[in-house]
Formats: structure tokens, C-alpha cells, sequence
């Protein structure tokens, strides 16, 4: 589904230039359960941005279910972000006054869903990540992992073909974290493509694939459980 070829993202930094990806081929199947993974500057951010076209690489070509991304103009990516790609954030991005359906259902408002199928979809969707019970209760009175429950159901409510999560267990505690990774785990056995970006190596082995990022090259693709 994620089809990546001599991909490469240069930046100028006061007159210098310096290359945050090079050369970077990958290929991510359909049905996959990913952590692409580095130390700080290893390029696994920059590698997300393009991935969730959030950025374009200088060079290379990207293929994302079958359609050539990497030369979009960004009223073009944005569309394709919408229809696609599902995004989960370590700090949740949740807005406060509003209810966890509420919070889920948003997204469908910029796709012109109606009110209803907006309510049904963002219910099913919450039920998804076993907060179906928790539909009327705003962010602060959720907990930290319950929050992030929220955004999963918010990432899944348009039906993207790539759920792509930024540090997702960044600010939960460890068994927290837990719950979270073996959530996404199940979403990836119903058929979902999951990728998470990790410093983590501890969570990054809770993921079926391994993706290793330093100084802008892959350095370790390697199979797990």
C-alpha cells in the first residue's frame, strides 16, 4: 500500500544544506503493523511527515494505495490526508469543551457527512476502542489513556487505509501504554495498516515490523513476532 523509491528531504539551515532522509526505498503492505523507529535527528519525524503528507520529499517518488503523492500540490495532499490517513498524536489534540462523540465526529464534518451519520459513525467508532460508554463525558473527564482511546476512535471515524501514530504513549504511564499498544494491535488484526513513529524501543517491539532510522537511512528492517 506505502510504496517509498529514492526518497530524500533537504533542508537549508542558514545557507546550509543538510539531507534529513537519503535514498530511502520501503514498502509497507496493507494489512502491516509498523514502528519506524531512531534517536533524536535520525529522520524518522521528517520520514512521518512525507508518509502522512503532512511534507514532500526533494526527491524520490511516493505511491500511497495505488496514487503518486509525492508531487501533489498541499490543497491536493489535504485531500488525500482526509480521505486516507488517520492520525494519532501523542498530546491528543482533544477539544475540550466538546464530548468524546463529539471530539471522534469531527473530522466528518469537513467530508459533508450529515449530523446523523456523523453521531452513528463516531459511536461505532468509540465502541471500536471500548469507549462507548464514555460518548457524553468531555476530555477532562477522561483519563490520560481514555483520552488517547478518543483520538484512536477520532483517527478510525473516516476509515482511513493508514492509521499513522506520532509517540501515541509519549504521556501515558507504562501500563497505559500497554493498553494502548495492545489496542492497536487488535485494530491491526481486524485488518488495519498501523504505523507508529517511537523513540521507544519497548514499543516499538510490540510491533510486527521494525523500521530503524539514523542519519536519514534505513538501518534495520527486521521482522518480529
Amino acid at each position: 500500500m506505502i510504496e517509498l523509491r529514492g526518497i530524500g528531504k533537504t533542508y537549508a539551515l542558514g545557507g546550509v544544506s543538510f539531507d534529513a532522509l537519503d535514498a530511502v526505498d520501503l514498502d509497507i503492505d496493507s494489512n502491516a503493523f509498523v514502528a519506524l523507529t531512531g534517536s533524536s535527528g535520525s529522520g524518522k519525524s521528517t520520514l512521518m511527515n512525507i508518509l502522512g503528507c503532512l511534507d514532500t520529499p526533494s526527491r524520490g517518488s511516493y505511491t500511497l494505495d495505488g496514487e503518486a503523492v509525492s508531487g501533489l500540490d498541499e490543497d491536493q495532499l489535504a485531500q488525500v490526508r482526509n480521505r486516507k490517513i488517520g492520525f494519532v498524536f501523542q498530546n491528543f489534540y482533544l477539544m475540550p469543551r466538546m464530548t468524546a462523540l463529539d471530539n471522534v465526529a469531527q473530522p466528518l464534518i469537513y467530508r459533508g457527512v450529515s449530523p446523523a451519520l456523523r453521531r452513528a459513525r463516531a459511536a461505532e467508532a468509540l465502541e471500536r476502542v471500548g469507549l462507548a460508554d464514555r460518548a457524553g463525558h468531555r476530555p477532562n473527564e477522561l483519563s490520560g489513556g481514555q483520552r488517547q482511546r478518543v483520538a484512536v476512535a477520532r483517527a478510525l471515524v473516516g476509515q482511513p487505509e493508514l492509521l499513522l501514530a506520532d509517540e501515541p504513549t509519549g504521556n501515558l504511564d507504562s501500563r497505559t501504554a500497554r493498553e494502548i499498544m495492545t489496542l492497536f494491535a487488535q485494530l491491526h488484526s481486524e485488518g488495519q495498516c498501523v504505523v507508529i513513529v517511537t523513540h521507544d524501543p519497548a514499543i516499538a517491539a510490540c510491533c510486527q515490523r521494525v523500521v530503524r532510522l539514523q542519519d536519514g537511512h534505513v538501518v534495520e528492517d527486521r521482522y518480529g513476532h
